[in-house]
């Protein structure tokens, strides 16, 4: 019963549980990728970005949202200026991603 309710609550919010996992997990992996794109990481970067753009895509797929949105496109150009070796530039996108993906309601 306890259960059943915490996800009647949880429902209750509006967002759904994939939807708050997928988001955990894209700002966890931008976290990662911001600091290891802060100590010149750009493949580490690459990895962790990527993960969060799968993350944040499948997010966005639950339930869209205009900051999602937004940190997808970042995340983008984060894995492509990481892959390029870019690493203060990526950095920059996926700290734009991480803004908004904090926005997120």
């Amino acid at each position: 019963a306890a259960l059943i309710r915490g996800a009647v609550t949880f429902v209750g919010t509006g967002i759904s549980w994939a939807e708050k996992s997928h988001r955990a997990e894209a700002l966890d992996h931008t976290q990662a990728a911001i600091e290891h794109g802060k100590l010149g990481h750009a493949n580490v970067l690459v990895e962790h970005a990527t993960a969060a753009l799968q993350h944040a895509e499948a997010a966005e797929k639950a339930k869209a949202n205009p900051h999602t949105a937004a940190a997808i496109k970042e995340l983008k150009g984060a894995v492509e200026h990481g892959k390029a070796g870019h690493a203060d530039v990526a950095t920059k996108a996926a700290e734009g991603a991480l803004t908004h993906l904090k926005a997120v309601k």
